[in-house]
This record gives structure tokens, C-alpha cells and sequence, in this order.
């Protein structure tokens, strides 16, 4: 009896850490995402190019992008991280007006974030890495065409009173 329960000792403590794993996963905190908030700079980006995000309240974080060339905006996107009602992390993001797309929670460490969604067609992935005290790495990659592609957005971090002094014109 005592060998068996041996044997099968292996297999229950793989079972529960893999139980944990998975909880873990689906059950990822929004509040260890807090580095997230406050406004981003985009490095070797015209003037007004970055990301804002709103601290975490009413369980979500908001966030909306601008990306400027030529002086003007070409592009721009609504963001949002919250719990989606399967209980998993998910980032939302809705880019330039076009339909909302939603990446569930892949990996979290204290500093990165990894959000995935592989039938969406580009990108399928999302991630933010924090590089304390105020540096941000953000990429998306995935296939496109059957080519895989990412594309890097460093940033820092920026006072959000910035935009306020700038020019009007700007």
C-alpha cells in the first residue's frame, strides 16, 4: 500500500502545481500592473507620440496612444486592461476606430505583462515590459501573411502635464 501511495505521489503533487499554475493564470491581480500607469514618452518619435494610462479604479486601467508624424496624428488607440467574465486578464484594445480586439493573459512577471490572442490576424501578441524607474518596452508580433513580424515601442516615462505647455499648434 505504502509503495503505491509512493508511486502516485508524483502525479498529485504535478496535478496541484499545475491546478495552481492555471489559477494563477486566469487569476492574474490588475492591481500588480500599477507600474503601467502614467504617461509614456515614445523615444525617436515626434512630440506628442506616447501612451497614457489612467491608475487602476473601478477594476480596469484605461489607456489611449498617439502616434504623431509630420505634426499630425496618423494613428491612435482606445486601451483597456481588465478581468473579462471568464475572470482572466485581458487586454482590449480598439486602434484607430477600427473593431475591438481582446488578448487574454498569457504571462506576468512583476515587470511584464504578455497578453495573447492567436485568431486574431496582426498582431497576436502584446506586451508591455517595465524597466524601473522609468523606462517602458512595448511590442506587438505575430504573423502576418505568414511572415512573422514585431514591432518595438520604447518609451519613458513623462510628466502628464507636458502636453498642457505644449503649443496649441502642436
Amino acid at each position: 500500500m505504502r509503495s503505491m501511495a509512493m508511486r502516485c505521489l508524483p502525479t498529485v503533487f504535478l496535478t496541484s502545481v499545475l491546478a495552481v499554475s492555471s489559477a494563477r493564470a486566469a487569476d492574474v491581480p490588475l492591481t500588480a500592473l500599477g507600474w503601467l500607469a502614467g504617461c509614456w514618452t515614445t523615444e525617436h518619435a515626434e512630440p506628442g507620440s506616447g501612451e497614457q494610462w489612467m491608475p487602476l479604479a473601478g477594476n480596469v486601467m484605461l489607456g489611449m496612444s498617439r502616434t504623431i508624424r509630420g505634426g499630425n496624428t496618423v494613428a491612435h488607440e482606445f486601451m483597456r486592461i481588465a478581468n473579462a467574465p471568464d475572470g482572466k486578464l485581458t487586454f482590449f484594445a480598439q486602434p484607430s476606430g477600427k473593431p475591438p480586439a481582446s488578448f487574454a493573459v498569457l504571462k506576468q512577471t512583476p515587470t511584464e505583462v504578455v497578453f495573447e490572442n492567436l485568431e486574431h490576424p496582426f498582431p497576436q501578441r502584446v506586451i508591455y515590459r517595465y524597466e524601473p524607474p522609468a523606462r517602458l518596452h512595448a511590442s506587438i508580433e505575430g504573423t502576418r501573411n505568414g511572415v512573422a513580424k514585431s514591432f518595438d515601442y520604447p518609451m519613458v516615462r513623462a510628466s502628464c502635464d507636458a502636453a498642457l505647455t505644449q503649443p496649441a499648434s502642436q
